[in-house]
This record gives C-alpha cells, sequence and structure tokens, in this order.
C-alpha cells in the first residue's frame, strides 16, 4: 500500500510554465486527505516551494519536504530533521576548479545565493528568481567561514556542463554527490546527500517501508529516488535513465503526469 509519495518539481509536478495543472492539484489533494504523506522532493529551497505548498494545501509540522536535492530534509513549518551540508572548505576547492575549468558558480544556503562571479551566470539570476532567494556578491576570501552551505551549482549553457562532466576530477568524484538537475545546473552536494537517501531517511522515521514509497521524477537528480522507491515512476518527458530505472512510465507533465500516475498506483 502506497503511504508516501515523493515527488519532484520542475519538469514532474510543474508544467512547463512553472503551474500545477487542477486536476493534479485535485488528486494531490485527494491522497493528502486520505492520509498518505505527500512529500515534495526538489533542488531548491524551501523559499522555491511555498507556494506549490499552498496550492496543494500542504501544511503543519507533520507534513515534509526534501529541497537541496535531498541536503535537507525538513516539515513544511521549517524544522529541520536532517541537513548534509558543505563547508568553507569544500566551497574553496569547488569555486577554485570552477575557475580552473571556466565554469560559472554559486553556492546556497537556506536563505542566499552566493557568487564570486563578477560576470553573473544569467542561470543564477533565474535561479534566484525561482527559489526567491538573493544573490550576495562575495568575493571567496570575502566569504564567511562559517556558512552552512546546502548545495554548490556549476551553471552554465548545456554543452558547457556536457563538457564538464566529462573534465571532473576523479578527486572531486570521490568526495561529492554531482547531480544534473537540468540541462544547464550541475550540482554538487555532501557525498551523504540525495534524493534517494533522503526519502530513505524520512521514510524510515515514519515506520515506513520501500514498497510503502512512491516516487515520480524525471531528470538525473531523481534517479537515487526512483532506485529506493518501490514503485519508481518516470514521466513521459523524462530522461532515458529514468525511464529505465522506472516501473512505469506515465505521461508528461503537460498531460496530467503525476496525477495519472497516483490515479494508478495510490486508490
Amino acid at each position: 500500500m502506497i503511504k508516501i509519495i515523493a515527488i519532484d518539481l520542475d519538469g514532474t509536478l510543474l508544467t512547463d510554465d512553472k503551474h500545477i495543472t487542477a486536476k493534479t492539484v485535485a488528486v494531490i489533494k485527494k491522497a493528502s486527505q486520505a492520509g498518505i504523506k505527500v512529500v515534495l522532493c526538489t533542488g531548491r529551497p524551501l523559499t522555491g516551494v511555498a507556494e506549490h505548498l499552498r496550492t496543494l494545501g500542504l501544511s503543519g509540522d507533520d507534513q515534509y519536504v526534501i529541497t537541496f536535492n535531498g541536503a535537507l530534509v525538513q516539515t513544511i513549518e521549517g524544522r529541520v530533521l536532517i541537513h548534509h551540508t558543505l563547508n568553507y572548505n569544500d566551497y574553496v576547492d569547488l569555486e577554485a576548479l570552477s575557475r580552473k575549468l571556466h565554469n560559472h558558480f554559486h553556492v546556497e544556503t537556506e536563505n542566499h545565493i552566493y557568487t564570486a562571479n563578477k560576470n553573473i551566470s544569467p542561470y543564477t539570476i533565474g535561479e534566484s528568481f525561482y527559489v526567491r532567494m538573493g544573490i550576495r556578491y562575495r568575493d571567496v576570501n570575502d566569504m564567511p567561514t562559517s556558512l552552512k552551505i546546502s548545495k554548490a551549482m556549476f551553471i552554465d549553457p548545456p554543452e558547457k556542463i556536457t563538457t564538464l562532466r566529462k573534465k571532473l576530477p576523479q578527486t572531486f568524484l570521490d568526495k561529492y554527490t554531482f547531480v544534473q538537475s537540468e540541462p544547464y545546473f550541475l550540482e554538487a552536494l555532501n557525498k551523504s546527500a540525495s534524493k534517494g537517501n533522503a526519502l530513505r531517511d524520512l521514510t524510515k522515521r515514519l515506520d515506513l517501508l520501500p514498497e510503502n514509497a512512491m516516487a515520480i521524477g524525471d531528470q538525473g537528480n531523481d534517479l537515487s529516488m526512483l532506485q529506493f522507491a518501490d514503485t519508481a515512476v518516470a514521466m513521459g518527458n523524462a530522461i532515458p535513465e529514468a525511464k529505465e530505472l522506472a516501473s512505469f512510465v506515465t505521461s508528461t507533465n503537460e498531460e496530467d503526469g503525476v496525477a495519472n500516475a497516483i490515479q494508478k498506483f495510490a486508490f
């Protein structure tokens, strides 16, 4: 029996114009009213999810959200359950790598985006808009050493991100988790952080099992949660790797894919 549903946001729950269809809202509200925990599972921070939680009628300290691609698990009211962070030394190493490989770069805390790029990437500007967080320009030497960084992001056009992935040194691959949340975002996380690990830990806290979990996603940062959940659903618009992992491929994010999958498996 499905008791928890982890749903990715961009490209999954949201249409291409960043809205939730009326059918999907109705189905998710029905699932929540039936006692199923509906958990938005996203690369965004809580500020970038809040309006969608309101749309879905999800609130309270007994409802949960997974943010920063699994680096942070918290209640919708903001109580932190799990936080896998990067520290200042991680920032220095990753920022230096970005300059060496000629990529734009920024990091995100719970409240701000920080970048040392004088020519701020338009992708950083776009990220600021979507996650509802301000940008702070700081030279590397001026970055507060006490910051708890939820994730680091290499941000550039898709062809540059593809090249970057091929050039990542093995020492960095061993030390960090890298996930591609969008064609233009490559994210570096604490090695313990992933959507799959976050869903596993939250499921355990709720005394549930993988057989009680359903995960729905479309991109590389969703693969770990699709691997964890017994009911793994890829969107019709998902990358091939997600479809290969999934036990079911639903319709696209423009065609009520999330609603159709929940109706098929949860009711």
